[in-house]
């Protein structure tokens, strides 16, 4: 449906239309797309190692996992992902920079991005979770804007988008579709740490994340990848 709008919206304001927004797949794209989907893994699963090395998690797998659960955690994961770029880094961004130019369009993308995981994470009534939240959301979402803006295509975002979303989600069970691949094994230790580990363990991540998105941008782009294109 979120296609068929930006198809809608694209038609009397780009000829274009959908190429607009880079969906049109290519050999360059799809290699574009796995080098930023493997980043986004590899930055995601940094935050559960260390978690397991000074929090001293026991992980082990899902005694459960099967193919029929991971195609599910692959496609539950795809649509999520897909609706909220659809929403957030397709048309919507597209016409913004049109209109505004690109600055605008990233700073209304990011901060729409941030306010919209209160309401998808329910965490109105406290505060200090609503600044967490908005603060992490609005700037993964305006590197995912800012990857749309560098390589005119959608695919970018999508593959950074999806790349973090199956890992935290599926392959380490930490989202709202249950147990994936691996498992938190119970009990959990309770151990005290200090506050540079408390932040190294949460922030680590989305700081190597950030930087490496944006390191592997502008070399593609230097060597005239689909990013650039």
């Amino acid at each position: 449906m979120q296609l068929l709008i930006s198809y809608v919206i694209l038609y009397f304001v780009d000829d274009r239309r959908l190429e607009a927004l880079g969906v049109l797949s290519s050999k360059k794209r799809l290699i574009d797309f796995s080098i930023l989907f493997s980043a986004s893994v590899v930055a995601c699963s940094s935050g559960f190692i260390l978690r397991m090395l000074l929090a001293k998690e026991n992980w082990g797998l899902n005694p459960l996992f099967n193919l029929k659960l991971l195609a599910d955690g692959i496609w539950w994961n795809i649509k999520s992902v897909l609706f909220e770029e659809l929403i957030f880094r397709a048309a919507l961004l597209f016409l913004l920079m049109k209109w505004f130019g690109k600055n605008i369009a990233l700073l209304v993308s990011a901060t729409s991005f941030g306010i919209y995981h209160w309401f998808s994470l329910e965490v109105f009534g406290n505060p200090w979770m609503m600044l967490q939240i908005f603060l992490s959301s609005a700037l993964v979402g305006i590197v995912w804007a800012w990857a749309f803006v560098k390589s005119q295509s959608i695919y970018s975002a999508i593959a950074m988008h999806l790349g973090w979303n199956f890992t935290q989600n599926f392959i380490f069970s930490n989202g709202p579709i249950g147990k994936g691949i691996w498992m938190l094994l119970e009990p959990s230790p309770q151990i005290t740490v200090g506050y540079f580990t408390y932040f190294l363990v949460f922030y680590f991540p989305m700081i190597l994340f950030i930087g490496l998105s944006i390191f592997l941008l502008m070399i593609r782009n230097k060597k005239g990848s689909a990013i650039s294109q």
